[in-house]
């Protein structure tokens, strides 16, 4: 598959660059890149269980997940609204 091209109304060029992965370590769960992402991509998950205490974390922490991959549109909003810089992005080639 060749690297997708396309271009703005301006006629310069863009390459979508779709999400990959949201790094969890980072995540804290805030929602903004839930918010600006229209394509039901992104979905708010309770923190993966890590450590000694048997359990879990009692706080009810969340964080975002990539849930539906299929339906980015490689806009980068996500990770251009993430105060933590959690998301990576890749484009396809």
């Amino acid at each position: 598959m060749s690297e997708h091209r396309y271009y703005t109304r301006g006629e310069i060029q863009w390459i979508p660059r779709y999400i990959e992965t949201i790094d969890p370590e980072k995540c804290i769960g805030c929602g903004r890149c839930y918010k600006v992402c229209g394509r039901n991509v992104l979905e708010l998950i309770e923190k993966p269980f890590e450590g000694d205490d048997e359990f879990g974390d009692d706080m009810g922490n969340k964080i975002m997940s990539v849930a539906h991959p299929e339906n980015c549109i490689g806009c980068e909003a996500c990770g251009r609204i993430c105060a933590k810089k959690t998301q990576t992005h890749i484009t396809l080639k």
